[in-house]
Formats: structure tokens, sequence, C-alpha cells
């Protein structure tokens, strides 16, 4: 691909250089962050529920607050009980973080099935076209994982997020800190 023809979104190297150091710094805190979640999984997974209680219980009230801002439009009712369940939600999570953990896990892994499905479905639609066998491989795999969590639920249900949020931030550190050395001048 020559250069006129590249695709980008607005992303300006020179800038990126100037921060190299950032990536590196940020990269280093992720994947060390990835490493201690990985260590103790429980402890992510219980981590990474009480923040999406905490995010539910935000949303929660912010949805109830808007109830009472569009009282004219004809959704009050609708608005408010949407509030009011993502509220009790958030406070079912944060009393018990383990139920939270264990509900959330069984959603993931019947989450990864459906998309697995929906994935697979696609690849076989689409096989005369060039590369369809990939998605047909990320298909199955989804659908594979899925299939692992569900099938070790509830016992697995306070590891799974947790190595999920472990492997992700050891990924992320990895990708930030090539991204940031490789940005380095004189690299």
């Amino acid at each position: 691909m020559t250069a006129s023809h590249q695709v980008t979104i607005g992303i300006n190297e020179t800038a990126l250089r100037k921060s190299w150091g950032w990536f590196v710094g940020v990269g280093a805190v992720a994947l060390i962050a990835g490493l201690i979640v990985l260590g103790n999984q429980m402890a992510g997974t219980i981590a990474s529920v009480l923040f999406v209680g905490a995010l539910m219980g935000v949303c929660g009230i912010a949805q109830i607050v808007h109830a009472f801002q569009v009282r004219e439009w004809g959704a009050f009712a609708m608005w408010l009980l949407a509030g009011i369940l993502y509220t009790a939600a958030a406070i079912m999570i944060v009393y018990d973080p383990v139920l939270g953990a264990t509900v959330l896990t069984l959603f993931l892994g019947i989450s990864l099935i459906l998309a697995g499905i929906l994935r697979l479905v696609v690849a076989f639609a689409m096989r005369d076209m060039q590369g369809w066998p990939w998605v047909a491989l990320a298909g199955a795999v989804t659908l594979l994982l899925g299939a692992m969590i569900a099938a070790r639920w509830p016992t697995d249900s306070l590891r799974v997020l947790g190595l999920f949020l472990g492997i992700d931030l050891v990924f992320t550190g990895v990708a930030l800190l090539t991204l940031g050395f490789r940005l380095r001048p004189g690299s």
C-alpha cells in the first residue's frame, strides 16, 4: 500500500514520539498490575465486580434523576424503573461481590457461547470468500471459551474475571511498552 492510499485516524507520529516515555510508564504500570492480578485472580475478580457495581450505581442514580427531569415526556416510569433496577443491582453487588462475580461470570459464559455461534454462522455464510476460515476459527475459539466458562460455573466464578483482567492488563502493558520503546528517539 502506498503512502497516498493509507487510511489514518489522525495519529501524528511526531507527537507520539514526544510522549514515548508516557507509553513506557503506562505500559509498565499495566504490566505490573496484570501480573499482580494474575497472581491473585480472586482479588482481581472482586475488584472488577466492585468497579462494575460502582458504575452501575452511578448510572442508576443518574437515570433516576433523569426520570424526574423528563416527566412530561411520557417515559418517566421506564426511566425511573431502569434507574431503580441499576441502583438495586449495584447495592447487591457491593453488598455481596461474590454473588455478583458468580452472576457476571455466568452472563459472560453465555454471551461468549452466543457470540461464538453467531460468528460461526457468519463464517459459514461467507464460505465463498477468502479468509472465512479465520472467522470460523475465531467463532470456534469464542464458543469453546464460553463453554469452558459455563462448564466450570459457578466453581471458577471467583477466578475467571480476574484471569481475563490480568491477561488484558499484561497484553496492554507489553503492547504499550513495545510501542513506547519503538517511539523513543533514536530507535
